[in-house]
């Protein structure tokens, strides 16, 4: 295939989308490859004659990898062959040995999640020449195109200008750095540069290609094609990363961006235009600051296909209850108001694969909708005798990231302590701090010890702290925080506080305390004491936003028989009805601190004193350092909250972790029984009840 057949069209500032000549020269390579069977020409003879063409365009997703490159959890030290991109390639190269047409495309949240992402982050910065680990493994299947989630700008803009090979022109940033780079244009049309009021990298690409087609006499065709790929991300970067990102950049609507930008792409000559969204559907009224705008961009004229993410969900999905059963939503065409869409999960768990029929009127390609299809293609499946099976790891993955792959495990396995209890949140959600308490601990010490040197107005206030179970369960069996007894090293650490967030430090009083509660119990069904049949505890509302204190100063019980918002009871402060009108400092983390507003409306910026440059998870570490010999008597055993006594005619009923009741009995929890070894759901979870009279 000639070079010339794969130009790279950009607009806007388009400034990273001007690659060094090494990174272009890869893009070339790893393009070839995309669409290794698109020829080396640039069409057969007399396009015009060709009228009548069809061809399939098989555009593939990959979102929300989170640094995944390996099936392998560093937390754990172990295999885990649920995840994975080393897994994904493999879906990859079978889709283009099935299509003669391949785009692959990334959506963003790619090079922060994992021990290793932080280790060449942060701990020991990768060079400017070289590729991030995760960069280098997709290197190896040629991305066509990628977009930015919101994760990656969590180490800040001079890493992010450098990782994606230079060009960022904003404050604080030499935009004449040249470096690595990702290996494929990165797109971006909804955030721009402060200092120049342009996009901070190009809103899109305009990629040509030369695309295998059947002619009307049956015969093979070769015929060009230009595709626009735009990108749009959450404007909740704002929030949840404002110290890296207040007076350098902004944000605009995603739609706001499509209405501008597409009609430039079929102005130049788009036959089709994919979206790649960083985000995923709600069905909320639109606002520009929306965080999953999808339901509302896929109206915009022009968009022919929509990758979506960030929510860590699917689509279409295939269960028998659907989730985003919204209006405009079909599961079973997989469309979202018509549009071909897809998420592909997370971690590298699936394959999106959106495959866009499309037809030569003799000057340009158009979509046949009807002929037009999306599914999603899983690592993981299970066998003719219901166990679970798994494709293969793409065998040329892991040795690109060994060197860096056994760096990253030298350094989780530095040792900080030690523990004489299993630290776990297998039964968090019923009730055992074990996992939690040390993290409220850490941020509490952290945040009481900067006020009391840096903030005297503040001096005077009571500080506490509150966390949440961020492993929970919603991946499966294995997804929660699980630390052995023995010795504590930073991996450990990792496990007990899971997002590289930051210490943030908000004033509330008594009733935004009793409000941030009734939010958190969210956690929970409303539970009917006449109901004879099975219950189900755990709603749909995330363990990550479970926040709960774990200290015997604070004292309350949630009612899970009452609606949501009258939950809370018997709140008390040092063994006294909270006083609504007193003061309080709450340690939290940067996320919460600015889009909890749904908790309560301080959570919006505007009630934080102080907004830490470390990491929640580097003060644990820190914190357990200081006080190494960590025991469930200090720092597992301080329960702030409890279920309301309530008589149940039926069983209450939740899932956590396989064969763990003995973690249960361990953390006091008598009132906890196991119910099924096996749920039945597939993923390594087993069925407890939960006594609510005890």
């Amino acid at each position: 295939m000639s070079i010339k057949t794969f130009v790279f069209r950009s607009a806007g500032s388009g400034v990273l989308g001007q690659v060094s000549r090494r990174a272009a020269t890869l893009g070339v390579v790893a393009l070839a490859a995309s669409l290794a069977a698109c020829g080396g020409s640039d069409g057969d003879g007399n396009a015009s004659s060709n009228a009548g063409a069809t061809a399939t365009l098989a555009v593939l997703e990959t979102t929300d990898l989170h640094f995944n490159v390996r099936s392998y959890d560093y937390f754990k030290l172990a295999e885990d062959k649920t995840y994975g991109f080393e897994r994904t390639a493999t879906l990859v190269r079978a889709a283009r040995k099935e299509f003669a047409n391949t785009l692959l495309v990334d959506n963003g949240d790619t090079i922060q999640g994992t021990a290793l992402a932080d280790y060449e982050a942060t701990i020991s910065p990768i060079p400017c020449t070289q590729q991030l680990s995760m960069y280098k493994a997709m290197g190896a299947l040629g991305f066509d195109a990628g977009t930015l989630g919101n994760h990656e700008f969590n180490y800040g803009l001079p890493f992010l200008n450098q990782v994606l090979g230079g060009g960022l022109d904003v404050e604080g940033v030499d935009p004449t750095k040249k470096c690595a780079g990702a290996g494929y244009p990165a797109v971006l049309a909804n955030v721009y540069s402060s200092k120049t009021k342009k996009p901070l990298v190009q809103p899109y690409t305009l990629l040509e290609r030369t695309l295998v087609a059947k002619g009307t006499d049956g015969k093979e065709v070769k015929l060009p094609i230009k595709i626009g790929v735009i990108g749009f991300t959450t404007p909740g970067i704002m929030n949840w990363d404002k110290r890296y990102l207040e007076g350098k950049v902004y944000t605009e609507g995603a739609v706001e961006s499509a209405t501008k930008y597409v009609p430039e792409l079929r102005a130049k000559g788009a036959d089709i235009v994919v979206a790649l969204l960083h985000g995923g559907l709600d069905s909320a009224a639109y606002s520009p600051a929306m965080e999953n705008p999808g339901l509302h961009l896929s109206k915009v004229a022009g968009i022919d296909a929509m990758v979506m993410g960030h929510q860590h969900g699917v689509f279409p999905d295939t269960a028998a209850t659907p989730g985003f059963n919204l209006p405009g939503v079909d599961h079973k065409a997989g469309t979202i108001n018509g549009v071909p869409a897809v998420m592909a999960s997370s971690w590298g768990k699936a394959l999106g694969v959106v495959q866009l029929a499309l037809q030569w009127d003799g000057a340009k390609w158009v979509i046949n909708k009807a002929g037009s299809k999306s599914e999603l293609r899983n690592i993981q499946s299970k066998n003719a005798a219901g166990a679970n099976v798994y494709v293969d790891p793409d065998a040329t993955i892991a040795p690109l990231i060994e060197t860096q792959h056994q760096a990253a495990i030298q350094y989780v396995k530095t040792p900080i302590g030690q523990t004489d209890f299993r630290m776990s949140t297998l039964f968090a959600d019923v009730g055992d701090p074990g996992a939690i308490q040390i993290v409220n601990q850490a941020q509490q010490a952290y945040v009481a010890a900067y006020i009391k040197a840096n903030l005297p107005q503040y001096a005077a206030l009571p500080v506490l702290s509150v966390s949440a179970p961020f492993k929970s369960g919603f991946q499966g069996g294995a997804d929660y925080t699980d630390v052995a007894v023995g010795p504590l090293a930073i991996n450990n650490a990792a496990d007990l506080y899971l997002y590289p967030n930051t210490v943030y430090a908000v004033k509330v009083n008594g009733a935004d305390i009793k409000n941030w509660l009734e939010a958190s119990a969210k956690r929970f069904n409303q539970i009917d004491p006449t109901k004879t049949g099975e219950q189900q505890l755990i709603s749909t509302f995330p363990g990550y936003n479970f926040d709960m204190f774990t200290t015997a100063d604070v004292q309350y019980e949630i009612d899970v028989t009452k609606p949501v918002g009258s939950r809370i009871q018997n709140l008390t402060y040092l063994g006294k009805p909270i006083d609504v009108a007193q003061e309080f400092v709450i340690a939290t983390n940067n996320y919460r601190a600015t889009s909890g507003k749904s908790f309560i409306d301080k959570l919006d910026g505007s009630g934080t004193i102080w907004a830490s440059p470390d990491a929640n998870r580097d003060v644990v570490i820190e914190y357990i350092r200081k006080n190494p010999a960590v025991s469930r008597a200090a720092d597992g055993a301080a329960k702030s909250w409890r279920f309301a006594k309530a008589t149940v005619a039926g069983p209450v009923v939740f899932t956590s972790g396989a064969n763990a009741l003995s973690v249960a009995q361990a953390a006091g929890l008598a009132n906890v029984s196991l119910v099924a070894a096996d749920d039945g759901s597939g993923k390594g979870t087993s069925k407890y009840r939960v006594d609510l009279s005890k």
